[in-house]
């Protein structure tokens, strides 16, 4: 059975990559509905809401509400496909989703520490400190930019576990904590304007400039060219 896909959204975006995320959701990734959770921006239609207040300290306690409120809700199935707003299917999904981790957690740990020393990387070690302390001395990290297959009962139990951490790593908590196991992958973050990703990856993120002004951008945007079931009008 078609399960729904969960995306927590910011407030008051025009969202522009949100628009092309449904696109590739509803040409490749087969489900029953999709649950906007935080803002629903004026175009979508056909999409299930929850709002939420987004007063957090920072992005991650307010997705961290985002899911909750989700976990909460009885019409959201109880197993669901987790989505950021800017994470793009760009082949057909065939059977069950895949489940994809990034590798140990103390690899990823190494990346992030060349690259600053910011709350991202505070958190990825609370969460790394918080897994070895409840027995998983090498935990894998699942914070990749993919749709995550998600069970509520263990997702909330991850939630619980990390609800005293300031920027907990859901995915990663959840994953660990509820064995999912799964493929190692490389992260699909296209990240700046240049042409040289690899067009073949059947999932693909981008940042707001590399979505708005580069390759993957246009990309993205020539794979879902007309609008779906979830935007109203034609505007593109």
């Amino acid at each position: 059975m078609a399960v729904d896909i969960v995306v927590p959204v910011r407030e008051g975006a025009a969202n522009r990559e949100l628009r092309y995320a449904l696109r590739s959701w509803s040409a490749h990734l087969p489900h029953r509905q999709v649950w906007l959770v935080g803002y629903r921006p004026p175009w979508a239609a056909g999409v299930q809401h929850i709002p939420t207040r987004q007063t957090g300290s920072t992005k991650y306690k307010n997705t961290t509400v985002a899911v909750r409120a989700a976990l909460d809700h009885p019409g959201v199935s109880d197993t669901f496909v987790l989505c950021n707003d800017d994470f793009f299917v760009m082949a057909p999904v065939v059977g069950e989703l895949p489940v994809y981790h990034r590798g140990p957690v103390r690899d990823v740990e190494a990346y992030y520490a060349t690259r600053g020393n910011g709350s991202y990387l505070r958190g990825l070690r609370e969460t790394r400190d918080l897994l070895v302390g409840l027995g998983h001395p090498d935990p894998l990290s699942y914070e990749l930019h993919v749709p995550l297959p998600v069970v509520k009962e263990g997702m909330r139990e991850a939630l619980d576990k990390g609800r005293h951490l300031d920027v907990l790593h859901k995915r990663t908590a959840y994953g660990v904590l509820s064995g999912i196991g799964g493929e190692c992958m490389a992260d699909v973050k296209i990240l700046t304007r240049a042409p040289g990703f690899d067009k073949t990856l059947p999932f693909l993120s981008t940042m707001p400039d590399s979505f708005a002004n580069g390759a993957v951008g246009q990309h993205i945007r020539q794979a879902f060219p007309e609008p779906c079931q979830y935007e109203t009008g034609r505007r593109r």
